[in-house]
């Protein structure tokens, strides 16, 4: 049998996530489906009565069902939970599951990238107090990072981030950001400002410190302005094209019951079909 497997969304046609996971069915011969499929806000209930149908395996929840997701679930993991968001869900005897995997690619392609990374992070500044920023705030803090600063245009939402998730977390003023940027060992981008079609992230990296580490969540572009400006000053780069794959592998695993490998040949498909687009 078939399993059938998807990512939703509003909009969703821009999802690269079909390409991920239809790569690795071909490479491990599996009999098994991964679709985009466009659900409004109004249809959410009767999907989730179609997954619990047994219609699919299990699959994807983005932007604007990743919180709307959590009460329809029958149980969600802890980090989950602690983010307030799911973007993976399984059914398994009938009752549905929700984890979030965003935690678990931010660090994964962070680790990739620049092994032992924590031992030299003391202090990480996250631009943005979103759905984002909450998920690898969780990621950081779990990893032991001392000090988690957040910047964002509106104080009182970080602040309210910072309250959920605790210490270490603290909110700054927006104003403060660039002087910030001095104070900090990680510099996180978790907007998407700087995305194509979006205003660029206004961000001076005047006191960046070389060998800093400059992560943007943003992939399209593959190398955002704030990556260009932070790589000509000697900082670290990290973009967010290994997020998005390293979140894929739990699951594919969980779905299908093989764990997939993030490997140069996929990322370079991917970053093919990103330039080609």
């Amino acid at each position: 049998m078939t399993l059938r497997c998807f990512v939703i969304g509003h909009p969703i046609a821009h999802s690269r996530s079909p390409l991920i996971h239809g790569t690795w069915l071909e490479q491990h011969g599996l009999d098994g489906s991964y679709e985009r499929i466009d659900v409004a806000p109004s249809e959410l209930p009767g999907f989730v009565a179609r997954i619990r149908a047994g219609a699919f395996a299990g699959g994807n929840v983005t932007v604007p069902h990743k919180e709307a997701m959590l009460p329809l679930l029958d149980e969600v993991s802890a980090a989950a939970r602690a983010i307030g968001a799911v973007n993976t869900i399984w059914c398994e005897n009938g009752r549905l599951y929700g984890d979030n995997t965003d935690a678990a690619g931010f660090l994964g392609h962070l680790d990739a990238i620049a092994p032992g990374w924590q031992e030299r992070v003391r202090t990480a500044l996250l631009i943005g107090s979103g759905g984002a920023a909450r998920a690898i705030a969780y990621g950081l803090k779990s990893r032991g990072v001392a000090r988690i600063i957040l910047a964002n245009r509106g104080r009182e939402r970080a602040k309210e981030l910072a309250r959920v998730l605790g210490a270490p977390l603290q909110a700054r003023d927006w104003d403060e950001r660039d002087a910030l940027v001095g104070e900090a060992d990680l510099i996180v981008n978790t907007t998407s400002l700087g995305m194509k079609g979006q205003p660029p992230l206004a961000l001076d990296l005047a006191r960046l410190r070389p060998g800093t580490l400059v992560d943007d969540i943003v992939y399209v572009p593959l190398k955002t302005a704030l990556l260009t400006q932070a790589q000509q000053r000697g900082g670290v780069i990290v973009d967010g094209l290994g997020m998005l794959l390293h979140q894929a592998v739990p699951g594919f695993a969980r779905w299908f019951g093989v764990t997939p490998a993030v490997t140069p040949a996929l990322r370079a498909r991917l970053e093919r079909d990103i330039l080609g687009a």
